[in-house]
């Protein structure tokens, strides 16, 4: 028996932000689109893996949700900490330029870290951290 992972949600902000700079600038395949207006949930993933996938998601759905509630979901996205993924690349100096070149807000260069791999930080256009890091 093993367990993998399938599907891991991040929030937006702007459904159709989000879906470019998925689609567009990271490369990922879009695979289903829900919803309408700021509630739309769009699944997106690697073009050559249909076995995991990110669903850009409303960052709050509860309709009894409070106006503070909301604002502080809001505030933690927009700096950056409500929500992260990290990404694999076989080049991510390549990968980077690439990502670089197609106008991604980049945080950090690519770096040899001193836990191991190298890797490179960006932001989503939700403020999501987006980590891309280099394996083989």
């Amino acid at each position: 028996m093993s367990i993998g992972i399938r599907t891991s949600f991040l929030p937006h902000t702007d459904p159709d932000a989000s879906l470019a700079f998925w689609r567009d600038v990271i490369g990922f395949d879009v695979r289903l689109d829900v919803g309408q207006g700021a509630m739309r949930w769009i699944t997106v993933g690697p073009k050559d893996d249909e076995s995991v996938s990110i669903v850009l998601a409303p960052p709050v759905v509860d309709p009894a949700a409070t106006d503070e509630e909301r604002a502080a979901v809001a505030s933690l996205m927009a700096k950056g900490v409500f929500a992260m993924v990290l990404l694999s690349t076989d080049d991510v100096d390549a990968e980077f330029a690439r990502i670089e070149a197609a106008g991604a807000d980049v945080i950090q260069e690519p770096t040899d870290q001193d836990w191991g791999p190298r890797d490179c930080a960006l932001r989503d256009p939700a403020g999501n951290i987006v980590r891309l890091q280099q394996v083989g």
